[in-house]
């Protein structure tokens, strides 16, 4: 029964037309395969209401549920013949790709919570920002064995065909302890049959991870993140870029590698999350706005004096803030958009610091880069112990389409500053892959974009305690001897400071000695009128 309904399920849909199309190619190639791979798109919401108990099938038990479609297709084609080289059912392969899965919390794996449920073998729907990518390399898609003893009625023919199931390791997949079941010979693989496909490792980590990293957060609540690793294959390898988040839906599996056991993904669909475009003005903006319309400035040097003023008072560090604003609006993840960068010479860094994590916090990708970790991606071995190489997403790349925060530049080494005088001139970043090293025939080199806005500080008094070599300077001239002028010029605001730490503002004084007795005092009555909230929507 449930075969005619899948027969019926493909009539309908056009899928029976798509199959058709495949099978042409695969009959006018006129080579024989051990495998025929065949991909059918499945629509949950139609087959469940054709029939319910199909519907539950797909969703529940997809492999077995792809064993029903295999038949129907082995049936078509012999019956349509559709491809003279096929002999055997078994040398079909389907891959079910649902559309989407219900909207339910059952459907959903969530990446963060515990127990992570890898043993159900069904379609789960999750969601995450990649952190590494590996290298494409092959894999067995299927594979034809014969019997070594000359007699046995298996030792040609199709009778022995292993396919890639989900979460199968080409071990598994391909071995040499087969044995025959009619005279229990061992098998051998015929070589000539094999079908390769292209797989690709990808790690993904939960969104959250994005709060964790700018360095301070107003959640109090706490939670456990953990990477996991998701498998790209065929038509889905380089669908997914470094940095980005997505929509997956995939079945669980783990993976044996030694005495270690991962957790990880076999994706069948691929979906891009672009951030919810939605902006709420609140009723006090509104009102600020229709007060100050007579003037075009004034409504933004009204934003720039009460900006942040948890952190600072307001009135102070006004040319930084309207900078910090103007940088935060020019935020967007399209391509070629254009950046503000701000590099601020100062010598009274810990406000600084204070106010440019703040102002980083009101972004969905506001990361404060930790100095013990790269800025740029970097190559490493894959710990699956594949022994290839795979790009690592640092701070720049995490934080696209926002601000990368990276601390004081007088505190990086003359490599680290080349490297990002570069990405600031050309937005995207090279990562060299030497094939010796990680397995492969030939060297790679791989271009990463780099999609956000910088932002760093320079102590004016470090430069003073090197013992450097330096030129008399006229009135009015900054000292800018730790930083290579080239690297200077890259940043598009270059902003002086206000206060020396010598002579601080009174006001300035009163506000860090108060919050210091009080953190959570509110200091001035336009801190509960425009709210931090406010300033992020």
């Amino acid at each position: 029964k449930m075969r005619e309904i899948a027969l019926v399920y493909l009539d309908r849909s056009g899928g029976l037309q798509k199959f058709v199309h495949d099978c042409k190619k695969y009959n006018d190639s006129k080579q024989s395969y051990a495998v025929y791979r065949f991909i059918i798109s499945i629509n949950p919401s139609d087959i469940a209401e054709l029939d319910a108990t199909l519907g539950n099938y797909i969703l529940h038990n997809p492999i077995e549920a792809a064993q029903i479609f295999q038949s129907v297709c082995f049936i078509a084609i012999k019956t349509l013949s559709l491809i003279e080289q096929l002999q055997t059912e078994a040398q079909i392969s389907i891959l079910l790709k649902p559309t989407h899965l219900p909207p339910l919390p059952s459907y959903v794996l969530s990446l963060s919570a515990f127990p992570f449920n890898y043993t159900s073998q069904r379609f789960y729907m999750s969601e995450g920002v990649v952190i590494a990518m590996g290298t494409v390399t092959k894999y067995t898609q299927g594979a034809r064995f014969l019997c070594t003893e000359e007699t046995c009625p298996f030792s040609e023919g199709f009778r022995y065909i292993r396919v890639h199931l989900p979460g199968a390791t080409e071990s598994a997949t391909v071995r040499n302890d087969f044995v025959c079941s009619l005279c229990s010979s061992p098998l051998q693989e015929d070589m000539k049959f094999r079908v390769l496909g292209d797989k690709q490792m990808v790690e993904m980590i939960d969104a959250k991870v994005l709060n964790a990293l700018k360095g301070y957060s107003n959640d109090k609540s706490h939670f456990r993140i953990q990477a996991f690793t998701v498998f790209l294959r065929d038509e889905l390898a380089n669908k997914m870029k470094i940095g980005d988040h997505y929509k997956i839906i995939g079945i669980p599996a783990c993976v044996q590698n030694g005495l270690q056991a991962t957790a990880c993904i076999e994706v069948n669909s691929v979906q891009l999350c672009k951030p919810s475009g939605s902006s709420f003005v609140s009723n006090n903006f509104k009102h600020l706005l229709s007060l100050s319309s007579s003037s075009c400035w004034r409504f933004t040097a009204i934003l720039a004096n009460i900006f942040a003023s948890q952190i600072v008072p307001p009135g102070t560090y006004n040319t930084l803030k309207l900078a910090i604003l103007l940088s935060l609006v020019q935020t967007c993840e399209k391509e070629n958009t254009d950046y503000l960068d701000l590099l601020i010479v100062t010598s009274d860094t810990l406000v600084i610091d204070r106010l440019l994590n703040y102002s980083i916090c009101l972004l969905p990708r506001g990361i404060r880069h930790p100095p013990s970790s790269e800025i740029f991606p970097s190559v490493s071995k894959d710990k699956h112990g594949t022994g290839r190489a795979s790009i690592q997403a640092c701070s720049a790349v995490l934080a696209k389409g926002g601000i990368c925060y990276i601390g004081d530049l007088s505190s990086y080494k003359k490599d680290k500053l080349e490297l990002l005088q570069s990405v600031l001139e050309s937005r995207t970043t090279t990562v060299f892959i030497p094939g010796k090293k990680y397995g492969e025939e030939a060297d790679q080199q791989v271009t990463v974009s780099v999609q956000t806005n910088f932002w760093s500080f320079v102590d004016m008094d470090s430069s003073s305690k090197k013992p450097l070599h330096k030129d008399n300077f006229l009135i009015g001239q900054m000292d800018m001897s730790l930083i290579p002028h080239n690297l200077v010029d890259g940043f598009g605001l270059l902003i002086h400071s206000e206060f020396p730490s010598c002579q601080l503002s009174s006001p300035l004084v009163h506000h860090i000695l108060k919050k210091a007795i009080n953190p959570e005092a509110m200091l001035y009555k336009v801190s509960q009128q425009f709210r931090t909230q406010d300033y992020e929507e």
